[in-house]
């Protein structure tokens, strides 16, 4: 399973990625550039995990140096401005195949047929023609533009004055961003340092100042936040999608000019808002950390998001993806249809580290896709696997993207209870895409692979059983010790650091001398913790706090241990600069890495040196990360604007009261306005920025129907999930499309269809709430307090747990068996279509009967009939009535085939 398939290369899939994203691949010093650039961004938000916003570093002899103790407002334009910088660098401008592009072109050549190539028209429109073009213009995907560089040194500039002004930002807090110094008197205070030489020609330069017109008397911190929020609208155009900033934008100008509807408008006067100053709603959007582009969104970027991409960033570097894409074809490719639930298992654990359906859909697809083809699939039906398993895999616990990290940041619900709550909806749906694709190969009569072309499941777990011991300890941090989410990623990354360093320096030759370093540094430590209570480093160089007890010293041991494990693993890799790491296989981009690296500066041999390349792995982890976090990092800069304008606006409780007169007291329509609203919006946008819209203007909406508050958020999520399947758009089945090269349309109709399960698994969950492990409190409460996570106390309690829980889940399972069914038109033969109608219905009283319940008396209370709630026994007898239909169906399916076969046999004797 090792060797690549032939009939796809990485190639293929490498390329309709960037077709999608549309990102360049540079070469040369803009490689170089964007590699520092995204290293460093890296190494700040490291440094932020493992220290906090006190930036300060520990140096022998000297102590502890501090370099700066950032605000919360400050860390973040920092991390914005790394995504902006990143942006424009990796992402065009204009390729020149765009809608103005074109009506530039069409210009020219209109001027050239009306005036004639020689007029002087023609040739000035020529002229800034191409001055455009060179200025802008990156048609190959291969070079940064110069209005690239622009635009980066700018939003590096937005940065800076949060850094060296910040004081100036909170006086204008108070007295508003007109009491901000102009902009010469900021760049003149910037060359304080070269007085001698500024000061004589101030005088020489005041009478100039005329020349920046307006902006010589204007609030420089003004003009930043103006230029800070376009810099993000035309990062998110480039980045995201054209849609997403018009959206933005629109809210943008609604601040504005809102107060023009009138308040007494049908239908529209809920818009209505009072009326803001630029200078207001700008204060509002960019020197804001409760909204705005550093609002919440982006602080749970700095906080959660970035560090477990980084997390996943390592983890995928350091060779973990193929190595799960190998043990799920050796768990399950000699299974009917083993190529397609091999693509489930390696898409889900692959899609939970990503959080991205089209990079996991298209990267773990080059290698799934063709093996799906080749044992008969229809490249249709592969391709929706892959994209339905892949988008599958934000919803799949332990990590589920960075939607999850905004959950417990607008919910405050710990990460460890979202965890807890996401895991049996996500396993179901896994295990219904799974029955789906059982079905199809049954019916089919497709096999699994030949077990000569897969992995020994034994010998393989052992090659790399360190692929897993990240991920049970990032577990055990999070449920287990109950530690923060930046810190249990933070201790994880370095768990990954540190076993890929001895992993990499283990070998026949090394494995006696790596134990006796690694020994001699652990002891080593015990001893200078014990007797001087500091490290060796702080032992030697006269360092220390004093002797300390043993139970103290070896406690700082543990907590070494994995900077330890680096130094060890360094130590012996110095040694021996030449071994060959006998179960270590580092991902494809770290090989060439090495290689390119050390051709560029005349040292090929470099490439085989073994600390060498892991000290490529380490940055090429670090800038695979920060490269991955720059559309997250954008969207939610973008998307944060427009909580901020309903914040600021006062709209949100607007929207909530008419949205709710128009569901007229409807749950069960409130939750389709929601699912619809959801997918509409999250067609061609990221999972986040659909979550961050949604959260604020609906999940208000379903709570005071007695919906949890976490059962509302990760209904949302769900559904802004399945918008990356859903046609007309369907990015993630667009991308497997192209892998499988597959009618896109018809992918994206299987992902979906595979996907229902997904659907509907929301919807029972949220009217019954013990599926993702909610037990409501007594008492009236807040709504955040309403409902809690089950203890061991609640499932024990068997008169709630087995009726509230363990049925419900029993019947959920159930019920993607009866909707696959459905889908598939096959269990044991055939289906015909009032059979599929049947195990429908089925389905739907197994996994959500009050649902139907509800919609029937939301009917009946339109004739004026006055109904009551759906108890707990009628939900339980309707769930009995579709185990009882399920349980015939099948048996009558059974039997049909039975006589097929029988008859079969009796026409071939």
């Amino acid at each position: 399973m090792s060797e690549q398939p032939t009939d796809s290369p990485a190639e293929d899939a490498e390329s309709v990625l960037q077709e999608i994203e549309r990102k360049r691949s540079l070469q040369g010093p803009a490689v170089v550039a964007v590699a520092i650039i995204g290293i460093s961004f890296s190494i700040f938000q490291m440094w932020l995990a493992a220290r906090g916003s006190e930036l300060s570093i520990t140096l022998p002899v000297i102590g502890e140096f501090v370099l700066a103790q950032l605000q919360l407002l400050q860390i973040n334009a920092v991390h914005v401005a790394f995504a902006l910088v990143l942006t424009f660098l990796l992402y065009p401008v204009s390729t020149g195949d765009g809608p103005v592009a074109r009506r530039c072109v069409a210009l020219a050549a209109a001027l050239d047929d009306r005036l004639g190539e020689s007029h002087p028209v023609t040739r000035a429109v020529r002229r800034v023609g191409a001055f455009l073009k060179w200025a802008g213009v990156d048609p190959d995907l291969d070079r940064v533009a110069p209005i690239d560089v622009v635009f980066a040194a700018v939003s590096a500039l937005t940065a800076t004055y949060f850094i060296t002004d910040f004081a100036e930002i909170q006086e204008m807090r108070r007295f508003g961003l007109e009491a901000g110094r102009p902009a010469p008197d900021v760049w003149l205070g910037y060359l304080d340092v070269l007085s001698f030489v500024v000061d004589p020609l101030a005088s020489v330069l005041e009478p100039l100042a005329f020349l920046l017109g307006p902006l010589a008397d204007t609030s420089y911190a003004f003009v930043l936040g103006v230029v800070g929020v376009l810099l993000v609208l035309e990062a998110t155009r480039r980045a995201i999608s054209l849609w997403l900033m018009v959206i933005v934008a629109l809210f943008v100008v609604y601040a504005r000019f809102g107060f023009y509807i009138p308040q007494d408008a049908a239908y529209i006067g809920v818009l209505s808002i009072p009326s803001f100053s630029w200078p207001d709603i700008v204060q509002n959007l960019w020197y804001n950390t409760e909204n705005g582009v550093f609002g919440i969104p982006v602080t749970v970027s700095v906080q959660f998001i970035y560090i477990f991409i980084l997390f996943g960033a390592f983890l995928e570097m350091s060779g973990a993806g193929q190595w799960f894409i190998d043990l799920a074809y050796g768990a399950t490719g000699t299974r009917k249809g083993g190529p397609a639930k091999a693509s489930i298992l390696a898409s889900g654990f692959m899609g939970t580290i990503s959080g991205s359906s089209i990079a996991n859909t298209v990267t773990t697809g080059a290698f799934t896709i063709p093996l799906m083809k080749r044992s008969g699939y229809r490249p249709e039906f592969a391709g929706g696997v892959e994209a339905s398993a892949s988008s599958g895999g934000q919803i799949l616990p332990p990590v589920m993207g960075a939607a999850a990290f905004l959950i417990v940041q607008y919910t405050g619900t710990p990460f460890a209870d979202v965890i807890v709550a996401a895991a049996i909806p996500a396993v179901v749906f896994f295990f219904g895409v799974w029955v789906m694709v059982h079905f199809e190969a049954v019916k089919q009569g497709i096999g699994g692979l030949d077990k000569s072309e897969l992995v020994d499941i034994r010998s393989h777990l052992w090659s790399g059983w360190f692929y897993l011991l990240p991920l049970g300890l990032l577990l055990y941090y999070l449920i287990i010790e109950r530690l923060s989410v930046a810190r249990s990623a933070w201790f994880t990354v370095v768990a990954i650091g540190a076993l890929l360093a001895l992993v990499a320096a283990y070998g026949d030759e090394t494995r006696g001398l790596l134990a006796g370093v690694f020994t001699l540094l652990v002891g080593g430590t015990f001893l200078s913790e014990l007797l001087v209570g500091g490290s060796i480093v702080a032992a030697l160089t006269g360092g220390g706090t004093g002797a300390q007890s043993a139970a103290v010293a070896f406690s700082a041991v543990l907590g070494d241990v994995g900077w330890l494990a680096i130094a060890a693993g360094t130590i012996t890799m110095l040694v021996r600069p030449g071994l060959d790491a006998t179960v270590l296989n580092y991902d494809e981009a770290v090989d060439d890495a090495a290689e390119m690296t050390a051709s560029a500066i005349n040292l090929p041999g470099l490439a085989s040196n073994a600390l060498y390349r892991y000290g490529v792995f380490v940055g090429k982890s670090m800038e695979d990360g920060a490269r991955t976090a720059v559309p997250v990092v954008v969207a939610v800069a973008a998307a944060g604007i427009i909580p901020g304008v309903i914040s600021i606006s006062g709209l949100g409780p607007n929207l909530v009261a008419l949205i709710r007169s128009v569901a007229g007291g409807s749950l069960v329509l409130v939750l389709f306005i929601t699912a619809v609203s959801s997918i509409i919006l999250g067609m061609g946008m990221p999972t986040t920025v659909t979550y961050i819209i949604l959260s604020v203007l609906l999940a208000p909406v379903l709570t005071p129907f007695g919906v949890p508050e976490l059962a509302a958020h990760l209904y949302i999520l769900y559904f802004g999930v399945i918008a990356d399947i859903t046609p007309p758009v369907a990015v993630a089945a667009y991308a497997a499309s192209g892998v499988a090269k597959s009618d896109a349309f018809q992918t994206g109709i299987e992902a979906f269809k595979l996907s229902l399960n997904k659907a509907i698994v929301p919807f029972a969950f949220v009217v019954t709430p013990g599926i993702v492990m909610l037990r409501r409190n007594p008492g009236e409460l807040p709504v955040g307090d309403q409902y809690s996570v089950v203890g061991t106390a609640d499932l024990l309690d068997l008169s709630y747990s087995v009726p509230e829980i363990l049925l419900p889940v029993i019947g959920v399972f159930l019920g993607v068996i009866a909707l696959a069914a459905t889908v598939i038109g096959f269990v044991y033969t055939d289906v015909d279509g009032v059979d599929r109608t049947a195990f429908a219905v089925s389905a739907l009283l197994l996994m959500a009967p009050s649902l139907a319940v509800t919609g029937v008396y939301d009917l009946l209370g339109l004739f004026g009939v006055t109904t009551g709630g759906v108890s707990l026994v009628v939900d339980l007898a309707l769930r009995g009535v579709g185990l009882a239909m399920f349980a015939a169906l099948l048996a009558r399916n059974r039997r049909g085939s039975a006589a097929t076969q029988q008859a079969d046999a009796s026409g071939s004797a």
